[in-house]
């Protein structure tokens, strides 16, 4: 089964990689990959980062895509393709991922104060899919329409009974309104510039729901080398989700050091600073943290609040459109910690 995975990795890498080479203006850069997170254990496997530059005008940032096969110490198979492209002079943006997992994973009930007594396994299978098209409409404001769907199968109890009603196979499919005011110099590793996204969406599944997300960074640049970011992200939800589409805390694009899935309820925000030092040449030094909450209601906002904070490694390969090698190691609250590596930024 995973010889099969790993050869449809290959064949699809070698297939774009063919059409790449070329193409001057599309950069590839494949590099195994291997770390550790709380969700996954130790693992494996490799990935292909993208770049495209395709016109030649002063306007249109580099787009980029990315095809990544994991395998985990804890038997989980991990297939993800996820794009951000800009057309011509930026009139049109679009922005996706699909997924295919096979996933054993951890259920441990819903709220920021679950504990470790309440964990059952259960094994899945995943399915993702997510597009959004958006049309520039002035001084990089975006404004345009999203379809998402995931899907759930074969969920099983793999360790006790289920304890949880939600915990079953599932589907969702919806649409969403979203807004995008994106005035970044990098996709992947942003110096100057902020980022704002709004996104609204309504879900149909086995009980209706809508889901409104609010995304806000900042960069700055100090002596020309420094940079600090910072990310503001909430997540709200009306009415009754599916148990995987929960406001989820943690994992490597939110609070690294808490694994991904481990608390989970309605609502969820957070805050992350982050900044950037050169240390010698292409090498560089990062040290982050922040801080996030779930909560079921406004009257526990402020009951459960879970820090989390950790340094990593930056390692320039692409001189050209600046993009970094990422190595971060962090710690979470309630004893976590993870390893991740990763092309371009956390956020």
């Amino acid at each position: 089964m995973i010889k099969k995975y790993l050869l449809l990795f290959i064949l699809g890498s070698t297939i774009i990689g063919v059409y790449a080479k070329d193409k001057k203006k599309i950069g590839i850069l494949p590099v195994p990959a291997f770390g550790y997170a709380p969700e996954t254990s130790t693992y494996v496997g490799a990935v292909t980062l993208f770049t495209f530059n395709l016109y030649a005008d002063s306007v249109t940032r580099v787009s980029n895509a990315d095809f990544e096969f994991n395998y985990t110490w804890n038997k989980q198979v991990i297939l993800e393709s996820t794009w951000n492209y800009y057309f011509k002079e930026e009139r049109w943006f679009t922005q996706g991922k699909i997924h295919y997992s096979k996933y054993p994973d951890s259920y441990y009930g819903l709220g920021a104060n679950s504990t470790e007594l309440q964990k059952v396994l259960f094994d899945s299978n995943r399915s993702i899919f997510d597009i959004n098209v958006l049309k520039n409409v002035g001084k990089k404001v975006f404004i345009g329409l999203g379809l998402s769907f995931q899907d759930y199968n074969k969920v099983a109890l793999t360790n006790s009974a289920n304890e949880y009603e939600e915990l079953t196979n599932a589907t969702t499919i919806g649409p969403a309104i979203r807004l995008l005011n994106d005035k970044r110099n990098n996709i992947l590793n942003a110096s100057s510039g902020s980022y704002f996204t709004a996104s609204f969406g309504y879900y149909f599944s086995n009980q209706n729901y809508s889901k409104l997300i609010l995304d806000y960074r900042k960069y700055s640049t100090f002596n020309k080398q420094f940079i600090f970011a910072l990310r503001c992200y909430n997540s709200f939800t009306i009415g009754t989700p599916t148990f995987f589409d929960y406001s989820l805390a943690g994992g490597d694009y939110f609070a690294r050091g808490i694994s991904y899935g481990r608390y989970r309820d309605k609502n969820m925000g957070l805050v992350q600073v982050e900044t950037r030092i050169p240390v010698y040449k292409d090498f560089g030094f990062a040290a982050f943290g922040g801080a996030s909450t779930i909560y079921g209601d406004y009257a526990n906002l402020n009951q459960t609040i879970k820090p989390n904070f950790g340094i990593g490694l930056r390692f320039l390969i692409d001189k050209a459109e600046s993009i970094n090698l990422r190595l971060d190691y962090a710690i979470g609250s309630d004893g976590q910690s993870g390893f991740y590596i990763a092309f371009g930024e956390s956020f």
